[in-house]
């Protein structure tokens, strides 16, 4: 089996011209040719305006197929363009993970009086105003889509709360509507965090649930997409996600994988949600996207050591999806926190060149992102083939040294020339002897990123001294393997 690598192939700051899910379709064999065998899309349906990112989530049946919010087509393209790019993907031998977002909708067609109370923001469980009449945009009746695919029409009954009242024009406040309740089993900051933004889902009320799954197996068998991305799954009553894989899973006979986005530091509560909803998902490491923050900013002060502690990869490592960076830490987003361009590499060799977990790649650090003015991480196309081709076989850890590291993987006889090794350092630098195997006694080593220009050759006992620069990535394979690591783009 091949290693499986994961790319997020979008980003925040994408231009709204309409031409994305055709810059997809080409990009397909390119993709796979790095070594990507799946690749994570944005939302594909109706957002509140044609510059919708995705994530104002209007019309989940409309795939850019019909005039509604000013337009037809998405901020990426039409239906028929998103189509042909998922099959294009798949005649690369890629699959396609499908973002969804049922926490919220936005943007109803007409409104409602509804009465409603207040929550405190800071801890929802407390109600802090009386029952008031508000007016909201709770009424969707899709008049553009004229009841095609659906005749569904929701209202205030499918939601169990807002920011906003029509009648003031402010959001200054949470409104509950009487009769509901927060979700119970969500995460517990500012009391219970059921409420994000928007009209907030009511996953208790069965018509809704219903109506849900009606659209998830609409979708799949639509578009033929392979697995999903679950977005602010903290924010949705933890059963409801467990519930909804386990009954489309049984009813389309697809084995359908799921990653969740559960925007945590505290692996505790990771770990605590993949138990409530019976592992039925994988979740983003968000705990080590944060090591990786703290350490670029930290410098030589950081142990490296520790640059896996108290993260999902090491408490249940086939459950994790590791990343460096997303579309939400992007500079601008509201959980900005961008590794530094520095220790970039060093982030992708440790998820990239290991065996642990299904790393992701974010479309910026491949490509950059001169919006806001970010270089792509260099020598990532080479990261990325070396995973392809070469991080096979047993690893064995050096992370004996506070500001150098290092690991073997000693290849496998089904990947020809398989096994590499790497040095990693934050600090000066310095040199690593490090078992490959005695397999490859007498086999001569070099580093394929240029920072160590010696080459190292394996002893009759199977070791080898590699060193690494200061604050470099170094990564050692067999010489004759350096022409599979050519990157056309």
């Amino acid at each position: 089996m091949n290693n499986e690598t994961l790319m997020q192939y979008f980003e925040w700051y994408l231009p709204n011209d309409g031409l994305w899910w055709k810059r997809c379709a080409a990009k397909a064999k390119n993709l796979s040719a790095l070594g990507v065998t799946q690749v994570w899309l944005p939302p594909a349906y109706k957002g509140t305006s044609q510059e919708d990112v995705g994530y104002g989530v209007y019309d989940m049946y409309d795939l850019g197929e019909f005039d509604q919010k000013g337009t037809v087509r998405t901020k990426y393209g039409t239906k028929k363009e998103y189509l042909k790019a998922i099959q294009a993907f798949h005649d690369a031998d890629i699959r396609v993970i499908a973002d969804i977002v049922l926490n919220h909708r936005m943007g109803g067609d007409e409104t409602e009086t509804v009465t409603a109370v207040t929550d405190n923001p800071e801890n929802r469980n407390e109600q802090i105003g009386e029952k008031q009449k508000i007016r909201t945009h709770s009424r969707f009746t899709f008049p553009g889509r004229k009841g095609k695919y659906s005749t569904f029409t929701w209202d205030h009954t499918c939601f169990t709360g807002t920011d906003w009242d029509e009648k003031t024009k402010t959001n200054q406040q949470i409104y509950r509507f009487t009769g509901k309740q927060w979700a119970e089993q969500t995460d517990s900051e500012n009391g219970n965090y059921d409420y994000l933004m928007g009209l907030d889902v009511d996953v208790s009320n069965p018509v809704v649930v219903r109506e849900t799954k009606r659209w998830l197996r609409w979708y799949i068998r639509t578009t033929g997409i392979d697995g999903l991305r679950l977005d602010a799954v903290k924010h949705i009553s933890f059963p409801f996600y467990r519930d909804l894989l386990k009954d489309i899973r049984k009813k389309t006979a697809m084995e359908l994988p799921a990653v969740g986005e559960y925007w945590s530091s505290d692996p505790g509560k990771l770990l605590g949600y993949l138990d409530a909803v019976d592992n039925e998902m994988s979740l983003f490491d968000v705990s080590l996207h944060y090591n990786f923050f703290n350490a670029s900013q930290a410098g030589a002060d950081f142990d490296l050591r520790t640059i896996f502690d108290n993260t999902l990869i090491k408490e249940r490592p086939q459950n994790a999806v590791t990343f460096v960076d997303n579309h939400d830490t992007q500079y601008g987003q509201s959980l900005q926190s961008f590794v530094a361009d520095w220790f970039r590499p060093h982030c992708y060799a440790l998820i990239l060149l290991r065996h642990e977990g299904l790393p992701c790649v974010f479309y910026s650090d491949y490509y950059g992102n001169p919006v806001k003015d970010r270089p792509s991480v260099l020598d990532l196309g080479k990261l990325m083939k070396l995973r392809r081709y070469y991080a096979y076989g047993e690893q064995k850890d050096y992370f004996d040294d506070p500001h150098l590291i290092g690991w073997v993987r000693c290849g496998d006889e089904e990947h020809e020339g398989s096994g590499l090794a790497v040095t990693l350092s934050n600090g000066e630098g310095g040199i690593k002897r490090m078992f490959m195997g005695k397999e490859h006694a007498g086999k001569t080593f070099a580093d394929v990123l240029g920072n160590c220009s010696e080459a190292v050759v394996i002893d009759k006992r199977g070791w080898g001294k590699f060193s690494c620069e200061p604050g470099r990535v170094s990564v050692w394979v067999q010489s004759e393997a350096f022409e599979n690591l050519v990157v056309n783009e």
